[in-house]
């Protein structure tokens, strides 16, 4: 995209938007942001309608904000709107990306979990729960690696791979809570160590 307001959109568009989160919907286990990685290929790379600038300030603003982690979704929406030029639209792609990312998981969520409470003593969904923990981990990775990408070269970025480490075994050793490491992390960039 050359310009903000360079993006044109028809109603299919829209309607391919919608239906991508649909089925994003689906495949979210463990959360919206483990989708951030399929995401970022389709608005970026396939359709162009944001820029990968745009795609990290919406996970790392919706990450830092108060509130549910999911409203990502909403900006990425707003930001495929507002690159066409026009707020109204900016609404539309987050109406647009918040019902497809909420509806089909929302609904699925909710019948499964009265099933699986009725159904807690069953060895089959002991199993289930327990094997869905290496899918979403593996799911964060690889969120996380796409998020990096702009900082892949340890010679130049070696500050942010350091941090990186260091709060990685913070977390793994210690009960220190995720907003104490957000908020160093947030000090340092301040600062321009990192």
């Amino acid at each position: 995209m050359s310009g903000a307001s360079s993006l044109v959109m028809q109603w299919s568009d829209w309607a391919q938007l919608f239906l991508h989160y649909l089925s994003l919907s689906l495949l979210a286990v463990g959360g919206a942001i483990t989708t951030a990685p399929d995401m970022h290929r389709y608005l970026v790379d396939e359709q162009h309608w944001i820029t990968d600038t745009q795609f990290n300030a919406s996970i790392a603003l919706a990450q830092a904000a108060p509130g549910p982690n999911v409203l990502f979704v909403a900006l990425m929406g707003w930001h495929v709107g507002i690159n066409t030029g026009s707020i109204p639209m900016g609404l539309l792609g987050v109406l647009l990306t918040m019902v497809g990312m909420m509806l089909p998981s929302t609904t699925l969520t909710f019948l499964a979990a009265q099933w699986g409470h009725r159904n807690r003593s069953l060895r089959a969904v002991r199993a289930f729960k327990q094997g869905m923990a290496p899918i979403v981990i593996a799911l964060l990775i690889a969120t996380g690696w796409i998020l990096t990408s702009a900082h892949n070269n340890p010679s130049t970025d070696w500050r942010l791979w350091l941090l990186t480490a260091v709060a990685a075994l913070v977390i793994w050793r210690t009960r220190m809570p995720l907003l104490w490491m957000l908020g160093v992390g947030a000090l340092l960039g301040w600062f321009g160590v990192v």
